[in-house]
């Protein structure tokens, strides 16, 4: 009798305990949990299509490759905060370690904070080359466009991408642009007012501030210093966001972290949440707005009608390429409702369940459009997100698509004033 009362209490408590549990928790890998600095998941081999098809033109936006450190910010202040603890007598063994490798991040960043390092430049070869292999029909003697947006990064993702062509055909020609003139179509968040309106009035703060105090892990900054009235609660969740943000960076920077040292599973997955919600709050359409959506309307027309062109005759390139940024793609991918790319909810902490920056846009991040067309004349598109096939209509599994199907749909995506 007694065993079995032990055991109905152990299962009445592991009941409770299931009950208990976040449903909206995730347990993503610590690779995944990177978040948008994740390096590029290449596909093994491009993907394939029908003998019935021919392709005869593609579209292409990418983001930057793998980088250093966009800034120095959070890596200075955080370096001041351990400094301090340590001027203090009260940073830990493992914060002294911790110390140690952030020193040495801003001295390897030195002059290149936000510059492409060599695993970015991989990265965009990589496509490169199996966009070559995938399409050699389009690169015999062909011509390709190239745009970037003015950032270093932008730039010189572009002139891999376009010396690895080369280097795999020296009779294709390529034009390329960079620079201010591009912001419209590559950095529509510097330009479009009411974008910049809608940001300055903040109001994705309140949810994102609301989930980050519940949700922000202190336990990896409490393990930094070995005085627990040191930290009030706030300060431990901002320098464990910090330790967060500068850690995740590192390996597009090529340098290797034991993740298991600073953060356990559910605290990197927790970090990386608000990461993500803040991502999905400030860049892509929501029922707060869908303002940052619509800054890529023009960027999603370009799309269009270098398509129309191709088909009509009227264009100029049998490839067209665009190197931007994650903030380039977000809004883009959005505004097509692409799957996984779109999600509306007023629920805000269901967020990391249904969209995920380190699918929608990890370094090198890629939409790829490409056009086909058939012996008897019609054209069909495929639309690759991060070169696998997606479907493009909402509730279908059909990746290739009628280009007048398509056309119709992309251009219900745009604001009315667009839908020419």
């Amino acid at each position: 009798m007694q065993r079995i009362l032990i055991s109905l209490s152990a299962l009445v408590l592991f009941a409770g305990s299931l009950f208990a549990s976040d449903p909206t928790a995730t347990s993503y890998s610590i690779e995944d949990c990177l978040g948008s600095a994740k390096p590029y998941p290449a596909p093994y081999e491009p993907a394939e299509y029908p003998d019935s098809l021919t392709p005869v033109f593609l579209n292409h936006v990418g983001r930057h490759g793998a980088r250093f450190l966009s800034s120095p910010k959070t890596s200075v202040d955080l370096a001041r905060k351990l400094q301090s603890a340590d001027s203090a007598g009260v940073l830990s063994p493992l914060g002294k370690e911790l110390l140690g490798l952030v020193k040495r991040v801003i001295e390897v960043s030195h002059n290149r904070w936000g510059a492409l390092d060599s695993l970015g430049m991989a990265e965009q070869r990589g496509i490169a080359s199996r966009m070559f292999r995938a399409y050699p029909g389009l690169f015999t003697e062909g011509k390709v466009y190239a745009l970037s947006s003015y950032a270093p990064r932008c730039v010189m993702s572009m002139y891999e991408f376009t010396h690895q062509l080369d280097r795999l055909n020296n009779n294709v020609e390529i034009y390329t642009s960079a620079g201010r003139q591009n912001s419209p179509l590559m950095r529509p968040f510097d330009v479009v007012k009411d974008y910049i309106e809608w940001t300055g009035s903040k109001q994705w703060e309140a949810p994102y501030n609301m989930f980050f105090d519940t949700t922000a892990p202190a336990g990896p900054a409490r393990r930094l210093v070995t005085d627990s009235g040191a930290l009030d609660n706030h300060a431990a969740q901002e320098l464990s966001w910090n330790e967060y943000k500068v850690l995740a960076g590192l390996p597009a920077m090529g340098i290797q972290v034991d993740y298991s040292k600073y953060f356990t599973v559910e605290e990197m997955n927790a970090l990386w949440a608000c990461e993500n919600l803040g991502h999905y709050l400030r860049r892509t359409a929501t029922t707060l707005s869908v303002e940052p959506a619509l800054i890529a309307s023009d960027l999603l027309l370009n799309l269009i009608n270098s398509t129309d062109a191709a088909i009509d005759g009227r264009g100029t390139s049998d490839v067209e390429l665009r190197f931007g940024h994650a903030e380039t793609l977000m809004p883009l991918l959005s505004l097509m409702r692409l799957k996984g790319c779109y999600y509306m909810t007023n629920y805000f902490d269901t967020v990391a369940l249904h969209w995920r920056d380190f699918d929608v846009v990890p370094m090198a991040a890629n939409l790829q459009m490409v056009l086909f067309k058939t012996g008897a004349g019609k054209y069909y598109v495929r639309f690759d997100l991060n070169e696998r096939p997606v479907p493009l209509l909402p509730g279908s599994d059909v990746v290739y698509l009628p280009w007048k199907q398509a056309r119709e749909y992309l251009m219900r995506c745009l604001p009315l004033h667009l839908q020419i």
